[in-house]
């Protein structure tokens, strides 16, 4: 019913006055720039989760960052001793899961980054470090949180 309410006032004004309503040729952004606004915080609050699965309390540094290699294996020591490869720990010895890694399409290792948490042994991360090297993995990089303050 409201239908033809409508079209007998819009047709009545046709013909009193003779304007006609042109379509409205603009679009809408605000939905667009909802959907991006979520999706900038979704990648903004998962992207850190990305790069390290194991929590580790690092010590702090004034080192530059070094760029990350596309084929590069993470290995962690958490405070209570236990090691992990790539977020999967590691129940044998740490030899036996590094000898398992197989290594790059060019034949060489794959660069090795290791996280040691802060509250570690000494011994403990350089007896880790022998390991790599035993193994093989010469390129070892150390994983610190950036520091303005001098130690």
């Amino acid at each position: 019913m409201a239908m033809g309410l409508h079209g007998a006032a819009r047709g009545r004004g046709r013909r009193g006055r003779g304007t006609r309503r042109a379509p409205v040729a603009e679009i809408n952004v605000t939905p667009l720039v909802d959907v991006m606004l979520v999706l900038l915080i979704i990648f903004m609050v998962t992207a850190p989760l990305l790069t390290a699965g194991v929590p580790v309390d690092l010590p702090e540094s004034r080192a530059n960052a070094l760029p990350q290699e596309s084929q590069q294996v993470t290995i962690s020591m958490r405070s209570d001793g236990s090691v992990y490869i790539d977020d999967a720990p590691v129940s044998g010895g740490v030899g036996d899961a590094l000898a398992a890694i197989a290594p790059g399409p060019d034949g060489k290792p794959p660069e090795v980054v290791l996280r040691a948490d802060r509250g570690l042994d000494y011994g403990r991360v350089m007896g880790v470090m022998g390991e790599l090297s035993r193994a093989g993995f010469t390129s070892i990089s150390l994983v610190t949180d950036g520091s303005d303050r001098q130690p």
